[in-house]
């Protein structure tokens, strides 16, 4: 990890692990030190954390959350909480392998494990992300027919094209900027959960107080909603925009990118750390929206996330009806080029192919041709009437036997020196990391025993 010559950049302290002389200084860094206004640097520290803690809430996971409220009430809010910290642990633990190593988390699995490893693992992340991205288009267009009286083919070849257009003419620095922007349409979520009028008691008990109970139904709906909120494809995102943002700064070669120090790291778990809380937040509001409304009403058979806007309108407000269908268009054209991309990303690490949002495509055709491929497939899903549902429940299912692996071979990553140097895990992360590990493995055996069951 480190090199001869190595040098101390000018806002690490003298007891940092020393980087290479010569790196371009990170500018965010020092204009982050010198911002004395609180709002303007809490903005200027969002990044790949806020967008990716954004996608976590695309479409599909939409549909599970609002699902989560009109089968059981309030009855899964206790997840939201529990699962924050965890959550941030394990994003946090993508960036920090990125900024350290300097290269995406494909690159450094293929470096450490047997190549069929990695690839069943980068394979597994396409079909999930391709699945998941179907049923988000199709969710998209249901969501823009509730305003635009046209057919749903003309919808989803629409949603298609322009969600192309974006990922094949827009700049990193630009998508970047749009992606922020893109995560505020979550915040009609929580407007919409305080519109629905929802008994505060009755959240408070549910927020607080787990329910247990091994129905299936419920054990499904839980499964469900750890399978949407912890998923790989935010972990090859992350990683990825890591090594992005870091070439954005001017640090193109391997050695410029390798370490990190204090001030990078801390600025990066409070980016990780906010776009979880807002993740969870926006899910949490969703449930309760749901469940002060749907379940509230009796109306327990959500299919899909347009469903549950349309549903909302005559108990919550036009008002309500329009926010919640507009932010199921705002982060569906967040999402679909996180999932499309991170696979691009996936695939172009393992196999050594030029990558990058900010290449042209000429430059990375090998790159571009995964996401235009991987959009169109997921395109294929709604126009040959596959059912979006039974999608999704295959999507969940392979998300969920994809992810216990993929956990322990970050852990062990982020605990090997020779990946790491002098930054590997802290008492804190490996706890929480390992908890993850366990609680998600056991998900994935409560996910095959369920399916067993119907």
């Amino acid at each position: 990890m480190h090199e001869e010559g190595a040098v101390i950049l000018p806002e690490a302290a003298p007891d940092e692990p020393f980087v290479h002389t010569g790196r371009p200084p990170d500018p965010t860094v020092r204009e982050l030190q010198r911002e004395p206004n609180p709002l303007r640097r809490a903005l200027r520290i969002a990044g790949p954390g806020l967008v990716a803690g954004a996608a976590d809430d695309d479409p599909s996971g939409i549909g599970t959350y609002a699902q989560a409220g009109a089968q059981f009430g309030y009855a899964t809010l206790w997840l939201m909480p529990l699962l924050l910290p965890f959550m941030i642990a394990v994003q946090y633990l993508c960036a920090r392998i990125a900024l350290v190593s300097g290269r995406g988390l494909a690159d450094v699995m293929k470096r450490r494990y047997p190549r069929p490893l990695v690839l069943t693992l980068v394979g597994s992340l396409l079909v999930v992300n391709v699945i998941t991205a179907g049923a988000d288009v199709g969710a998209m267009a249901a969501a823009a027919g509730l305003f635009v009286p046209v057919g749903p083919l003309v919808l989803i070849l629409a949603v298609t094209a322009g969600l192309l257009l974006l990922q094949l003419f827009v700049g990193y620095a630009a998508a970047a900027t749009i992606f922020r922007w893109l995560a505020l349409a979550l915040v009609g979520y929580v407007v919409s959960g305080i519109l629905a009028r929802p008994d505060p008691g009755a959240v408070l008990r549910g927020a607080v107080l787990p329910t247990i109970s091994f129905d299936p139904s419920y054990v499904g709906i839980v499964v469900a909603v750890l399978g949407t909120t912890i998923n790989p494809y935010l972990f090859f995102w992350q990683a990825s925009m890591e090594v992005e943002e870091q070439v954005a700064k001017g640090r193109w070669r391997l050695w410029q990118r390798q370490g990190a120090t204090d001030s990078e790291l801390r600025y990066r778990a409070w980016d990780v750390s906010a776009g979880m809380l807002f993740s969870q937040l926006v899910a949490f509001f969703i449930v309760m929206c749901a469940g002060a409304t749907l379940w509230r009403t009796g109306q327990h058979d959500i299919t899909s996330a347009a469903q549950a806007a349309e549903s909302l309108r005559p108990m919550a407000g036009s008002l309500a009806h329009v926010l919640f269908a507009v932010g199921i268009l705002g982060t569906g054209i967040l999402a679909v080029p996180v999932l499309t991309g991170s696979a691009a990303y996936a695939l172009s690490e393992t196999f050594e192919w030029p990558f990058g949002l900010d290449a042209p495509p000429y430059r990375a055709p090998q790159f571009y041709a995964i996401i235009v491929l991987a959009t169109l497939a997921a395109m294929g899903f709604d126009l040959l009437g596959i059912d979006p549902m039974r999608a999704l429940v295959l999507s969940s299912a392979l998300s969920g036997l994809l992810t216990p692996p993929l956990l322990v071979l970050l852990m062990r990553l982020g605990n090997d020196p020779t990946v790491m140097g002098e930054r590997t895990n802290g008492r804190l992360l490996n706890v929480l990391g390992w908890t993850m590990t366990g609680v998600m493995t056991l998900a994935a055996l409560a996910l095959v025993g369920t399916t067993i069951l119907g």
